[in-house]
């Protein structure tokens, strides 16, 4: 399985809103020589849920296309209907990923068991591994740990992308979870102590904007050296905090224009970061050495 610092990928976009072709492939360049781990693409951060499935696929391909192999990918293949998140993780394994990541159903509020059996179903359509995603703050479905659990036992869902920033709860999933069953934290301010506690790494938004910094925070605190790891950590939690001062990806997308890295591209309903949180974004980039 893939461990370590996964960063979701922005997708980034021309004035126009089309997907910027030359900036995706220096992102992609830009992450191989900083040592990511692996990249997601168009997950949340990469704007999924404005992307049409052409495009959305296309991004996927681009990025395989681009990695050569070097750097692992996994695509965001989720979706509310389950026969729309079937198509797309289908679609996504044959271009070539290497996993795919699945959020869990968004507005239709399904229960407990509307949720095991929906992952069941992509899980038995298409044999590839794939990664629960539970981000309650974004989707109005919380998966309990007892469901994931049940889901773990499925031999090709290999993990899960926790974004509740409950320690507890990670606490109990790294206890009960079965071998080879991996733990992503998808909270960068808990990040670091979500894998001290036996996590295996962080799909993460800073790591679009200091992924080295991410890389070797991720790997000292896998080694379980938490001095190095805080050493490391403390310079960025002030762009863990400011990166979502407004919805994700608006300052993420806003700090790396900053760094030359993408154009002003953002699709709406979404908007350009406010001019009033500019000076914010900028000296946590600052802090952290991004700038």
């Amino acid at each position: 399985m893939i461990y370590g610092s996964l960063v979701a990928l922005v997708t980034p976009m021309d004035t126009d809103g089309n997907v910027d072709q030359e900036a995706l492939e220096r992102l992609v360049e830009f992450h191989v020589e900083n040592k990511t781990d692996a990249i997601v693409a168009v997950g949340t951060t990469g704007e999924s849920s404005t992307l049409d499935v052409d495009e959305h696929c296309d991004v996927v391909r681009q990025v395989v296309r681009l990695a050569k192999g070097r750097i692992s990918v996994i695509a965001g293949t989720g979706a509310n209907a389950t026969r729309e998140a079937i198509t797309l993780t289908a679609k996504s394994a044959e271009l070539g990923v290497d996993a795919c990541l699945l959020v869990t159903p968004y507005y239709n509020k399904p229960g407990q068991e509307g949720l095991y059996q929906h992952y069941k179903a992509v899980a038995k359509a298409v044999d590839i591994p794939q990664i629960l995603y539970n981000v309650p703050s974004r989707t109005a479905c919380d998966m309990s740990d007892e469901t994931t659990m049940r889901l773990a036992d499925i031999a090709n869902i290999v993990g899960l992308k926790d974004a509740t920033a409950d320690l507890d709860r990670a606490a109990w999933l790294v206890k009960h979870r079965p071998d080879g069953f991996a733990l992503y934290s998808g909270d960068d301010a808990t990040a670091l102590n979500f894998v001290l506690a036996g996590g295996d790494g962080v799909i993460s938004v800073t790591a679009n904007v200091v992924p080295a910094a991410m890389h070797e925070m991720i790997t000292a605190a896998r080694n379980g050296d938490r001095q190095l790891a805080e050493s490391i950590n403390q310079p960025l939690t002030a762009l863990h905090r400011d990166l979502f001062v407004e919805a994700n990806p608006i300052p993420v997308k806003w700090a790396l224009q900053q760094m030359g890295l993408i154009g002003q591209g953002i699709r709406l309903p979404l908007t350009g970061l406010a001019s009033e949180n500019h000076q914010m974004v900028r000296d946590a980039m600052i802090k952290a050495g991004a700038l």
